[in-house]
């Protein structure tokens, strides 16, 4: 007898300015999960951050509703406790999906569900706290300034003169907590510095300014849990000065390169370095990690990890999974597997706990 379908709901959209992105990754999984094993019941969170009812989200899926307001009359909260899923695929990108935030609240609702825990899931997020984890797991990482939003407004020429210090030009401007590239600057002369800043403390309360290198852009997906492994790398070819939000999602102009042209050494130093980041910030089920090869050195330096990272069937995490012989439909089982699997060990530790307590509450 055949084993019944995992019930598993399928979250997408979100209040960041990657929600349409999500709609994309959620519509491919939608279409290539095996339906036998897997039956998926979508639910959007809508641009107003409130969630929407599973017949008008498998509707905004297939591009039959806009996905601006969320239903007044609709409670998650009540139909998970009715609908009973086995787990959550949460494929919300960037704030409030990404961050921990989401994490947190399928924890507190009593859900499985795919991916980091909340913890991995804040530190991965957050730039600044991403990259402290790396420097203690000994990566190589460029040179940096991080700047708080207070100071900036309070001093902003004392930061200015420690950019200039700390930094040479070109420098990459970018929002501390954010994704696919959104409020980010490749500032080339200071007199530009200030206003980059700004355009990103729209998007966040703390900005990075990075030295910007002359560098080739490798990813690696990663996946699993306590083992996790790294798949081929890949390689982005921008169609823009560098890859930014147009580039990924408007122009479409870059490309990517699957496998990486690449030495074997060098494939396997990618390899081991996307695991160790992976472990450094305690990611679980899947996360793609993002490199740069400097021209002329031939140094890698690891520039973030996304832990939902885009998922459309054409997206990089999947495709280089694909080139290391997963195929998507496998990929997209094997990743609710893993939240299950950790989704166990953590009910285990639970129940021990809980009898710990009660033991010690018996001999008082």
């Amino acid at each position: 007898m055949a084993a019944a379908p995992i019930e598993t709901v399928l979250l997408f959209g979100g209040r960041s300015a990657e929600h349409e992105v999500s709609i994309l990754s959620a519509r491919s999984v939608l279409d290539a999960a095996p339906s036998q094993r897997i039956r998926l019941t979508p639910i959007c969170i809508a641009k107003d951050g409130r969630f929407v009812a599973p017949e008008r989200s498998a509707s905004i899926l297939l591009g039959g509703e806009k996905s601006d307001r969320g239903d007044d009359d609709f409670s998650f909260e009540a139909w998970s406790r009715d609908a009973n899923p086995d787990i959550v695929f949460p494929l919300i990108h960037g704030t409030d999906g990404e961050d921990g935030a989401l994490q947190g609240y399928l924890e507190i609702l009593g859900l499985p569900y795919v991916g980091s825990a909340v913890a991995a899931s804040a530190v991965g997020m957050d730039k600044a706290h991403m990259k402290y984890a790396f420097a203690a797991a000994k990566l190589p990482l460029v040179e940096y300034v991080a700047v708080l939003e207070y100071e900036w407004r309070s001093d902003r020429e004392r930061i200015v003169r420690s950019v200039n210090n700390a930094l040479r030009l070109p420098y990459f401007v970018k929002p501390a907590n954010g994704g696919s590239s959104v409020g980010v600057t490749k500032v080339k002369n200071d007199e530009d510095l200030a206003v980059a800043i700004d355009k990103a403390f729209r998007f966040d309360e703390k900005v990075l300014v990075e030295r910007g290198i002359d560098a080739r852009e490798i990813e690696v997906s990663v996946l699993g849990n306590d083992a996790p492994e790294a798949s081929v790398p890949g390689e982005i070819v921008a169609g823009r000065e560098f890859y930014d939000y147009e580039d990924k999602y408007v122009e479409n102009k870059s490309s990517l390169v699957i496998p990486a042209k690449l030495p074997k050494e060098k494939v396997e130093e990618f390899r081991r370095h996307a695991v160790t980041a992976f472990k450094a910030i305690g990611a679980s089920g899947f996360a793609r990690v993002d490199f740069f090869l400097e021209r002329g050195t031939n140094r890698l330096y690891i520039n973030e990890i996304n832990t939902i990272p885009g998922f459309t069937n054409i997206s990089m995490y999947p495709k280089l999974w694909e080139a290391t012989e997963l195929k998507y439909s496998r990929l997209i089982e094997r990743l609710i597997e893993l939240g299950l699997e950790r989704s166990k060990r953590r009910a285990a530790r639970d129940e021990t706990a809980m009898k710990w307590f009660e033991e010690v509450k018996s001999l008082t």
